[in-house]
């Protein structure tokens, strides 16, 4: 079997894919790269993943992608060139509220580290590339898998960094093999709910649940925008099966939602998961921005005030390559309204855990 090499480890997704790769026997030997002070968090990582697949390696190697080489020593540096096959950056910042400094280290100094390390891999069979459809800034309309055009505006510093770091990975097509993969928000599992952190899609539900002592709950402003968010079970499935696909070869793929839900209905459903009744009323989109501006709110609600921007953000991510290629493993993306009752029983079993929650920044950080 051939062996892959993750970064981004311990983190969600890496785990969720590794665990697949294992599960489908498509490896049974994986190499990830870990920060020295992740460490204990990875072997703690590692040690249930390898209880559920026991006979399976995962080997922990500490360096760092924004140091060149990886900060690897020589020796292991010439072992993983014999052995890797399967390269996956996932390794990034994503939060909205990043200073741009730290993103532009990580993002796209980073990913440049990768990139060279991943063009002295001699028997590199594909190199897959963890992007974002939100490269796409404040670009609207249709924004299509096949064109990455530099926006005039960016929502905040993860978008730009990650566009500037697709612009770096694009440049090796037809150099490698490489696929890039571009998903949209990703959220729990489609059936057991599981997630790592409530982010994204679940600030909503933070700010649902703190509000549920009032007699009804209001609408956050008027809007006919979609939301975009898979949930990451469709994720791992789909990477997997590109990743061993010839097709996706030099391929930029939305792992999107091709029927995506306008934010009022996901709203509506939320509220009514979380509380048994519907919304009632309306609280103006400005005012709520507002409101979010000051840090204590934002604490108290559990929500950043970056995610309002895709309230009112008019775009719609064609995904017919994601189609095409996935159509051969029988591969769709599921319902996400449909999702929402799993994702709301995880969220309220586990709403009192701290490890859950993302510490909310000040606006002296942005």
């Amino acid at each position: 079997m051939a062996v892959h090499f993750f970064t981004g480890f311990p983190g969600f997704i890496a785990r969720q894919l590794i665990g697949e790769l294992f599960q489908k026997n498509i490896t049974d030997s994986v190499y990830v790269l870990v920060l020295r002070t992740e460490m204990k968090k990875a072997e703690k990582e590692r040690e249930k993943i390898l209880e559920t697949y026991p006979g399976r390696r995962i080997e922990i190697i500490e360096g760092d992608i924004t140091v060149p080489k990886l900060n690897l020593k020589e020796e292991t540096i010439n072992r993983i060139a014999k052995e890797v096959r399967y390269f996956w950056h996932l390794a990034a910042i994503y939060d909205l509220a990043v200073p741009r400094d730290v993103a532009w280290t990580i993002n796209v100094l980073g990913t440049s580290h990768v990139n060279d390390f991943v063009k002295s891999l001699p028997h590199l069979k594909r190199y897959m590339y963890f992007s974002t459809a939100y490269v796409a800034g404040r670009r609207e309309g249709v924004i299509l898998e096949k064109e990455l055009i530099r926006p005039k505006e960016f929502k905040n510093y993860y978008e730009e960094t990650k566009f500037e770091a697709e612009l770096l990975v694009k440049n090796l097509i037809g150099e490698i093999p490489l696929t890039i993969i571009r998903p949209g928000i990703v959220k729990g599992h489609s059936i057991t709910g599981e997630t790592n952190k409530f982010d994204g899609p679940y600030f909503f539900l933070n700010m649902i649940d703190c509000l549920s002592f009032l007699p009804f709950i209001p609408y956050i402003g008027k809007s006919d925008t979609h939301i975009n968010v898979v949930p990451i079970d469709y994720i791992t499935e789909a990477a997997i099966f590109l990743c061993e696909e010839e097709e996706a070869i030099g391929k930029t793929v939305h792992l999107t939602d091709p029927n995506p839900h306008p934010v009022q209905e996901v709203y509506r459903a939320m509220v009514k998961e979380m509380t048994g009744k519907f919304p009632k009323g309306r609280i103006p989109l400005s005012i709520a921005q507002k409101f979010l501006q000051l840090k204590k709110i934002r604490t108290i609600l559990g929500v950043e005030k970056e995610t309002l921007d895709y309230l009112t953000w008019n775009a719609t991510f064609d995904c017919s390559i994601a189609k095409e290629l996935l159509s051969k493993g029988n591969i769709s993306c599921p319902d996400f309204i449909a999702t929402i009752p799993s994702m709301v029983q995880f969220y309220k079993k586990n709403k009192n855990n701290q490890q859950f929650h993302i510490p909310i920044k000040s606006l002296a950080s942005h």
